[in-house]
């Protein structure tokens, strides 16, 4: 864990193979999932994220969550697991895409990416209306947010025909920026929004 940069000071070694096991063998609780994340315990936190009921989770209850976000793989995991299926993922991922703190700013995109990837049910307009939002952040030069950037750009990009040309375009924006971490964006997402096999997937979809 650790040398995928992942703080181990409350870690005890479940993988994630194993938590995807308890928390079916849990079930959806809404009350256990607070209790897990109030533990502090790393993984119990990614269990949390697995169990609780995203017609539960609050505003309140995201923002508690993100300011005690101090891993990356929990930040992934609390907004591809659970986060991403609320109401207010979209929202909540603009509002936090200007925060300071390094995993509540990771939240943002993260939260882009996996709902690009399972709101089937949300329109391509309100991902193209993310794109804007993109491109102003992509300077920032911390490691964990400008991955995240470029992830949430590829899968936005990557979500249909339509609005793959948008996220080419914005990319190419965003690669004239002066800005070193815009250029590593820009190119980072370009590299796979034009690749052969995207481009393929998209024709057929």
């Amino acid at each position: 864990m650790a040398r995928f940069g992942i703080d181990t000071g409350r870690a005890v070694g479940v993988t994630v193979t194993e938590l995807r096991r308890f928390a079916r063998d849990l079930g959806r609780d809404h009350e256990l999932a607070a209790a897990l994340w109030a533990s502090s315990v790393h993984e119990a936190r990614l269990l949390a994220s697995l169990v609780d009921e995203p017609d539960m989770v609050s505003e309140a209850q995201m923002e508690a969550w993100v300011a005690d976000l101090d891993s990356w793989d929990v930040c992934d995991g609390v907004c591809g697991n659970l986060f991403d299926r609320t109401p207010f993922a979209l929202d909540k991922a603009v509002e936090w895409s200007s925060r300071e703190p390094e995993f509540e700013k990771r939240a943002a995109f993260a939260l882009m990416a996996s709902a690009a990837v399972h709101r089937k049910d949300l329109p391509d307009a309100a991902f193209a209306s993310l794109l804007p939002v993109i491109r102003a952040q992509a300077t920032d030069e911390r490691n964990y947010v400008k991955k995240a950037v470029s992830w949430a750009l590829r899968q936005i990009g990557k979500r249909s025909s339509g609005l793959n040309p948008l996220a080419i375009r914005t990319a190419e924006r965003i690669e004239r920026i002066d800005s070193r971490a815009a250029r590593w964006v820009a190119r980072d997402a370009l590299r796979e929004l034009r690749s052969d096999a995207v481009q393929a997937r998209l024709r057929k979809s």
